[in-house]
């Protein structure tokens, strides 16, 4: 509007021949012309508006009348109706409280019953790396048993794949699972590691053993892939299936044909093993590193480590046990302060993964440690995965991984 009115009285002075002093008046008696215009078109648009909200809220209103109304009536007939016909409408909905009352006092009274159980054993780590088992030695089973139960059971193939999740701390996203055996015996019994790792071991049963896990882990890994699912796995070999060529042979013809998946399987080998490992053994490393697989050091002893010789080794996760962590001081022999493990580890490019965690006040502990991933009973126990779920159905795999990733969030979370 002021360009106007400077427009307006430039013209009146430059072509209309009138003097600055009038032509200026002019320009603003104009401009005060264009600014009362603009208050009352402006008043105008404002009292439009507020009738059309006005309007909005009478038709609210009668509505909300009308309902009121509709809803009066209604309770009206209800107290004026015999209480039979009243009976006849209420007595099914009674019955279907009373069955879901009694359905609820079921679930409480087997709640109660689980909680008074006796609390099971301590748990004890197996050499699977991270992974915890609250069950007893298998009874009624002697040496020689053991071995042909143990055999029969690996020739049948009934070595089952077990998962447990890595999450990732504070926020308890599962970001990797770790894999795990179990061994179905002829009877049905589920035997875990702690039952046949020795016997399995003894009879020379762990490559094949460590073969098929790596089997099913790669199809598990595959179906995952196929669904857009950025989770990676933690496989364990143990030190004899590491020196065993036959097997390292097959592993690496499975590998290869697999290379795509190299970014989501993680190769995990306890500290122990490697510590006694030789050339042959670091020679095929070195063969799966240079394919795209990655190494995580697992159940780790003692902090006696050198970071950057691991990650020149292909190592790029260090498996802790949350004792060895928490504790005040480095241990004797140990070249890191548990305070400083992560950053060191970090430096190098290795993501630190503390394994047996069970309690809330040790995950404030770790945080405090900048540790970034955690395992362990508080968040899941290792689950099976169903064998329709190994076939590939989309909707059973979803409901396993769902499954998986409730678990590790935890009820209160």
């Amino acid at each position: 509007m002021a360009l106007i009115a400077a427009s307006a009285g430039a013209v009146m002075h430059f072509w209309a021949g009138y003097t600055p002093v009038e032509a200026g008046f002019a320009a603003l008696a104009l401009l005060f012309v264009l600014m009362t215009y603009q208050v009352f078109a402006a008043r105008r648009r404002d009292r439009a508006e507020m009738a059309g909200r006005y309007e909005d809220l009478a038709r609210a209103a009668a509505n909300i009348a009308r309902e009121v109304g509709e809803l009066g009536r209604r309770v009206t007939a209800l107290e004026s109706a015999p209480v039979a016909d009243l009976r006849s409408v209420t007595g099914p909905l009674a019955q279907e409280m009373d069955a879901l009352i009694k359905r609820v006092e079921e679930i409480a009274d087997v709640v109660a019953a689980r909680d008074t159980r006796p609390a099971p054993a301590k748990s004890a780590e197996t050499a699977a790396g991270g992974e915890q088992t609250r069950s007893g030695p298998l009874p009624g089973h002697n040496e020689e048993d053991m071995r042909l139960l143990l055999r029969e059971a690996v020739d049948a193939g009934r070595i089952e794949l077990y998962l447990q999740p890595v999450v990732t701390l504070p926020q308890r996203k599962v970001r990797f699972y770790e894999a795990l055996s179990r061994i179905k015996l002829a009877d049905g019994t589920l035997a875990e590691p702690e039952h046949f790792l020795e016997g399995a071991r003894a009879f020379g049963l762990m490559p094949r053993i460590d073969l098929r896990l790596l089997r099913s882990s790669v199809q598990f890994v595959r179906r995952l892939a196929a669904m857009n699912r950025e989770i990676g796995l933690f496989v364990n070999f143990t030190r004899e299936s590491f020196s065993d060529a036959s097997f390292f042979n097959d592993v690496l013809g499975l590998l290869d044909a697999n290379r795509a998946l190299a970014p989501l399987l993680i190769i995990e080998i306890t500290q122990q093993a490697y510590r006694s490992f030789g050339s042959a053994e670091h020679e095929r490393l070195s063969a799966l590193s240079e394919r795209g697989f990655r190494f995580a050091l697992g159940r780790t002893e003692d902090l006696r480590i050198d970071p950057r010789a691991l990650a020149e080794r292909g190592v790029r996760f260090v498996k802790v046990p949350v004792e060895i962590m928490l504790q005040r001081s480095r241990g004797p022999g140990s070249a890191v302060q548990p305070a400083d493990l992560s950053d060191q580890l970090g430096r190098q490019g290795i993501d630190l993964v503390v394994i047996r965690i069970e309690n809330e006040a040790a995950v404030g502990d770790l945080l405090d440690h900048d540790v970034r991933y955690g395992q362990g009973f508080l968040f899941a126990p290792p689950r099976p995965v169903r064998a329709e779920v190994m076939s590939g159905r989309a909707p059973e795999l979803e409901a396993a991984e769902k499954i998986l990733v409730e678990a590790a969030a935890g009820p209160d979370r």
